[in-house]
């Protein structure tokens, strides 16, 4: 029996060579992205902690870029999906700098996936008209009959 362990020595030794490199190789490439990715949610953890920064935009144009976006929105449905999705992400952010000027802690629509953001830009809505903000201003111009 002695004689059968340097055969079995020699199959694990040629099983560690084989499965080695594919371990490693395996190692790599879910560990990079993660050590990659370390600084920029280093960042955004610190960038949470801090308190929000000013948009820069006055509360008024917030307002009338809001009542814009929303009249696009609700308006005729935009010739391609990339026009679609560049309102609605325009929308969004005119929506997120709003609620932190009316002073909405938690906004619905801060971090939610694609398939719920519908329904959180409903909440957000809902929010913005609560803390004071009329979204749908009575249209100017127009005659009374």
């Amino acid at each position: 029996m002695s004689a059968d362990h340097p055969v079995v020595l020699g199959v694990l030794t040629y099983v560690a060579v084989a499965v080695a490199p594919t371990l490693l190789i395996w190692a790599v490439a879910r560990g990079l992205p993660v050590l990659l990715g370390l600084p920029e949610l280093l960042r955004r953890l610190c960038r949470r902690a801090a308190p929000p920064c000013a948009s820069g935009q006055s509360f008024e144009s917030l307002v009338a870029d809001l009542h814009r976006l929303r009249r696009e929105v609700r308006g005729r449905e935009p010739t391609t999906r990339v026009r679609r999705v560049a309102l609605l992400a325009a929308y969004d952010d005119v929506l997120h700098d709003l609620c932190r000027a009316v002073g909405v802690a938690r906004p619905p629509l801060a971090e939610v996936p694609e398939r719920e953001r519908p329904f959180a830009r409903l909440q957000t809505e809902a929010a913005i008209e609560e803390a004071g903000v009329v979204l749908d201003p009575p249209d100017r111009g127009t005659a009374a009959a």
